[in-house]
């Protein structure tokens, strides 16, 4: 493997479809962020690439969907939208139906099962797919945004090869669809960072929910309260992600980075600056493990579509300078609140905050060592 390599899986494309435009959910955020990297010369040279992907197939897509659902969801696009369709979850101001909500995640899912040949094929050790990350879609139901999982459909690729795989998910909303495709399972640890299910949607993802079978212990849920901040949330990554990621020794790393835990996003309530997926991004490759990357939720496109491409630079092992030349060299971010550079500004936090956020990560921390430490060999 080229231990440097890494790919931008993107294509003109998936820029054309497009949600209703009364739709929170933006289509266009992975373009916006492929501006910025063209514009910096982080898409090519020193190991950087772009590949174009291919649509999944009708075939590869019923390797995890009901072929009723593929065929409700593809009359749905087509304007035919029945009782079957309205009970599969189409039809919803969450899942609204459009003529690209077909065509939309079968190429997106093309792009992660993509990036998960790549990776398996050695030709990269780093692989990102901005327009990815739909975990909340079902064998048969769509949901939160989400008509097809295209994070279930590569880790399937992967696990298919042999792999064994750690799927870790910073996006603000819990990964239910991942957790539950894999919920009995032990080749695939599910690995959920979210806001808390008491305040946000799905209403999933508590920490007692962690794997059941074979799979017990292999899927951990790490739920955060309102107003949770960079130290708070890094500091449960560092309590919990990296024992267990560490003794589960994955072949594979999958990264969701929903942007939607930062701190303006008008659908969330956690107060997240860009710098935690940075830092998270730098702990992973620590790991020394192949990486495919997902994009997600993120409802302020400007700064979600910053994010990623900060995200990016971090993956691909671009200069820090970059970083801060986006602000100051020229290249255009499209936000109107911050030209400082790809990263963010700190945020300051005070003490009645801080005080309820440590108390709610301090259980959410001793839980798992409690629960699920001893089933990975960590003592509590």
């Amino acid at each position: 493997m080229n231990s440097t390599a890494a790919a931008f899986v993107h294509s003109p494309e998936l820029d054309a479809y497009h949600y209703p435009a009364d739709c929170p959910f933006s289509a266009q955020r992975a373009g916006k962020a492929r501006k910025t990297l063209a514009e910096l010369g982080l898409l090519a040279g020193d190991g950087r690439r772009e590949v174009a992907p291919k649509p999944a197939t009708r075939a590869e897509l019923e390797r995890f969907h009901a072929p009723e659902y593929l065929t409700a969801l593809l009359r749905a696009a087509g304007g035919e939208l029945d009782a079957a369709g309205l009970n599969m979850g189409l039809g919803t101001p969450d899942c609204p139906v459009f003529p690209d909500m077909y065509a939309y995640p079968e190429a997106a899912c093309g792009a992660s099962l993509t990036a998960a040949r790549l990776l398996l094929a050695g030709e990269v050790s780093i692989a990102f797919n901005p327009s990815g990350g739909y975990h909340h879609a079902g064998p048969a139901h769509a949901a939160g945004f989400c008509y097809l999982n295209d994070v279930v459909l590569a880790c399937q690729e992967l696990t298919g090869h042999g792999r064994r795989v750690a799927f870790v998910d910073v996006d603000a909303h819990h990964g239910d669809g991942v957790q539950a495709a894999f919920y009995e399972r032990d080749d695939v640890l599910t690995l959920s960072l979210h806001e808390s299910g008491r305040t946000l949607f799905p209403g999933t993802g508590f920490v007692d929910e962690f794997g059941h079978g074979k799979g017990r212990g292999y899927s951990v849920n790490v739920p955060f309260p309102m107003g949770t901040y960079d130290a708070a949330y890094l500091r449960a990554f560092e309590a919990v992600a990296v024992p267990l990621l560490t003794a589960y020794a994955p072949d594979v790393l999958v990264l969701e980075l929903g942007m939607d835990g930062l701190a303006d996003d008008p659908l969330t309530n956690l107060r997240l600056t860009n710098n935690v997926y940075a830092e998270i991004i730098q702990r992973l490759l620590q790991l020394g493990r192949p990486l495919l990357a997902t994009g997600g939720g993120g409802y302020h496109v400007e700064n979600t579509a910053r994010g990623w491409a900060l995200a990016w630079s971090v993956l691909c092992g671009a200069d820090e300078s970059v970083e801060l030349s986006a602000g100051l060299g020229g290249v255009m971010l499209e936000s109107s609140e911050w030209s400082g550079g790809l990263r963010d500004r700190e945020l300051p936090v005070d003490r009645r905050r801080r005080r309820l956020v440590e108390q709610a990560v301090d259980a959410a921390i001793a839980n798992i060592r409690e629960n699920v430490f001893p089933l990975h060999g960590l003592s509590a």
